[in-house]
């Protein structure tokens, strides 16, 4: 049994560097699709075995290093499975700044503070994005 009862916390409008805090995590068990579909979880994972719950705390601020560079991010569901070759994959479910979910192994990510530079700049920069204000570089 799962202590979710609810959705994450927020409204998809995202959060800023002062109010990430209000996400809510998912603890204490595998999500289960159902989850996933009561938004109390980012993913489920069918094709793995052995899905438990990672002991981190959450929500945690990270930096995720996609395809595209850095990523400002709130970790809440932090996950291990095991694929069918036996290795172990530990999986995070990531909240952005704009209110998307995204998947992130937890090797692609560096956990940091609220307080870091870095993390506080890429979070501003995302909402600055969705508030309509465009790149002065183009």
């Amino acid at each position: 049994m799962s202590d979710n009862d609810g959705d994450l916390g927020f409204d998809g409008g995202g959060y800023d560097v002062d109010d990430w805090m209000r996400l809510r995590p998912f603890v204490g068990a595998a999500a289960t699709l159902d989850d996933v579909q009561r938004r109390a979880a980012i993913f489920a994972l069918g094709d793995t075995h052995g899905g438990r719950p990672i002991e981190m705390e959450l929500p945690q601020p990270v930096i995720w290093w996609d395809d595209d560079g850095e990523v400002a991010a709130v970790a809440v569901q932090a996950e291990a499975h095991e694929a069918e070759d036996g290795e172990v994959m530990e999986v995070l479910g990531l909240i952005l700044p704009d209110g998307g979910g995204a998947v992130a192994l937890l090797e692609d990510v560096d956990l940091v503070d609220d307080s870091d530079p870095i993390w506080r700049r890429l979070v501003t920069e995302a909402i600055g994005d969705e508030t309509g204000k465009e790149d002065e570089a183009d």
